[in-house]
């Protein structure tokens, strides 16, 4: 059961380009949104289609995969974990939800 434990498992399209930073350390990290899609009827029948959006980042040999075949609208997979963080913006506490991610699928076909 312990793998279980705050594991996050999502299918969905980048919403940018995944933007990704070199580190004074060496590390590179990337960064992006993902957009997941449910659908349901409404209580008239009509389908309803309802986007979440995600804030994922990613570190190591994840990033180089990202940085060279993810793109904007281009379906992926991707296993994880929430993070959550907290900062200070003029003066007032901000928290923000992230997926980390460890491992990515690639499902768009080819560009």
């Amino acid at each position: 059961m312990n793998t279980l434990r705050n594991r996050v498992q999502l299918i969905g399209n980048p919403g940018m380009e995944p933007e990704v930073k070199s580190l004074d350390n060496g590390n590179k990290m990337a960064r992006f949104s993902l957009a997941t899609n449910d659908y349901y009827k409404n209580a008239k029948g009509e389908k309803i289609e309802e986007t979440q959006w995600h804030n994922v980042v990613a570190w190591g040999e994840t990033v180089e995969l990202i940085e060279k075949y993810v793109h904007k609208g281009k379906e992926v997979g991707l296993e994880g974990k929430l993070v959550t963080r907290q900062y200070e913006k003029a003066g007032e506490k901000k928290y923000i939800t992230e997926v980390v991610i460890n491992d990515i699928l690639l499902l768009g076909g080819k560009s």
